[in-house]
């Protein structure tokens, strides 16, 4: 009963993420806009670069979102062990390199701690990603081998 609760609230939560993901997406000009008066001009300043850099990295992210959601519907019905979420885990593993590369750059225009906290957890999200893909991928072939010999 409680792993069900957990189950359910998670893909609330993702749901959620994915939906308003794209409504932050959608309203990062005034976003930017609105920091840039309120809180630094220097996003005034590099206001194009930054949306650049926070809007493919947004995109990446809902990505990310779409394919933990994928992930989700095969926990929902118990068969989590398929070659789907190898490639899902793959695919998140390359989007938070993108991710990476987006914020590597921003490092090199506009430097701020948090820009490389930003560039550290979203590499070690793809090492764990590319890591959980091949745990995985075992799992499926295990899977596969032992219904087979039944």
């Amino acid at each position: 009963m409680m792993n069900q609760r957990m189950i359910r609230f998670t893909k609330f939560f993702l749901d959620f993420m994915f939906y308003s993901g794209f409504i932050i997406f959608l309203t990062l000009p005034l976003s930017l806009k609105f920091l840039g008066k309120y809180y630094s001009g220097i996003i005034n300043e590099y206001f194009l670069f930054m949306l650049a850099v926070f809007g493919m990295s947004g995109i990446f992210g809902i990505m990310i979102i779409s394919q933990l959601r994928k992930m989700m519907k095969t926990v929902i019905q118990e068969s989590c062990f398929v070659y789907e979420n190898v490639k899902s885990l793959n695919t998140m593993a390359v989007l938070s390199l993108c991710i990476v590369v987006m914020f590597v750059i921003k490092l090199c225009v506009l430097p701020t701690p948090a820009t490389g906290v930003i560039v550290l957890v979203f590499f070690i999200a793809a090492l764990f990603c590319e890591v959980l893909a091949h745990v995985f991928e075992e799992a499926v072939n295990y899977k596969e081998e032992n219904d087979l010999t039944i």
